[in-house]
């Protein structure tokens, strides 16, 4: 019982004093922000057809069109921002190909996006939308603050 508590009291110790010199030392590092020199605008454009959307009525339908073409447009901008994960494969039996399989992913956060139109052309509806770099940038500085280091001073 003795020996527990001074293993334990002896590692508590210890983790304090590991975490009170990372203190002492970060204290004499200065930082500095850094910003690139340009901002890209990215566009995208999503679509989706009207009529085969469900729903009671037109309206109902165009409604989910509106809904679906902003999906579509969304996960064209996270292509640009963070690419597509593929997978693919192929089957080859008696040197014929017997069964290909390609599945496509994105995924990732889209901030900062605005819909710039929203219309019906014919049986679609398509939607446009934007993502100004500049305004993603401020949104991660604001929420990260990434720096590098700027000078270290030892004493």
């Amino acid at each position: 019982m003795l020996k527990s508590i001074f293993k334990t009291s002896t590692l508590v110790t210890s983790l304090y004093l590991l975490g009170g010199c990372s203190q002492l030392f970060d204290k004499h590092i200065e930082y500095e922000y850094q910003t690139p020199d340009n901002y890209p605008v990215l566009y995208a454009v999503g679509y989706a057809p009207i009529s085969l959307q469900p729903g009671t009525t037109t309206e109902q339908k165009s409604i989910m069109a509106m809904k679906a073409s902003k999906l579509e447009a969304y996960r064209e901008l996270a292509e640009q921002v963070y690419g597509q994960k593929v997978d693919a494969q192929t089957s080859v039996k008696g040197l014929i190909a017997s069964n290909d399989i390609l599945k496509v992913r994105v995924q990732g956060v889209v901030r900062g996006a605005k819909v710039t139109k929203s219309y019906a052309v014919g049986d679609t509806y398509a939607t446009e939308v934007e993502l100004d770099m500049k305004l993603v940038h401020d949104l991660y500085i604001g929420q990260t603050k990434p720096r590098n280091v700027k000078k270290v001073t030892y004493y």
